[in-house]
C-alpha cells in the first residue's frame, strides 16, 4: 500500500494548464484499481492519494506519468506502507498487493 502526497511547487501557477490531464491520470488510476482515495491537502497545499497493487517502481513509473508531475507543479512522495493491523473494512487495500 502507499501514501502518495502531492505537494504545490514553485510552479503551482502552471496548475490550470495541465489540470485536464491531470485528472485524466487520476481517473486512469481509479479506472486501474490501483487508486483507492484521492483528494486534496487543505487548505490548497496539494493532494493525496492511497493506492494499492503495485511494487514501488510500478508506482514511481506511474507517478511520474502525472502531467503535474512532469511539469514540476507538484513535487510527489510515495510513501511505502505495510500494515501490521487494520480494521477489517480495509482489508481490500492490503490483499493482494502491496
Amino acid at each position: 500500500m502507499f501514501i502518495i502526497q502531492l505537494r504545490f511547487s514553485t510552479n503551482k501557477v502552471a496548475a490550470r494548464q495541465f489540470m485536464d490531464g491531470h485528472n485524466q491520470w487520476i481517473q486512469r488510476g481509479v479506472d486501474d484499481g490501483v487508486f483507492a482515495l484521492v483528494g486534496s491537502l487543505v487548505p490548497n497545499l496539494g493532494g493525496v492519494l492511497i493506492a494499492r497493487g503495485s511494487s514501488l517502481a510500478e508506482m514511481q513509473e506511474r507517478v511520474a506519468e502525472d502531467p503535474f508531475v512532469a511539469h514540476d507543479v507538484v513535487s510527489a512522495e510515495i510513501l511505502e506502507v505495510a500494515p501490521s493491523r487494520f480494521d477489517d473494512r480495509l482489508a481490500f487495500l492490503v490483499e493482494g498487493g502491496t
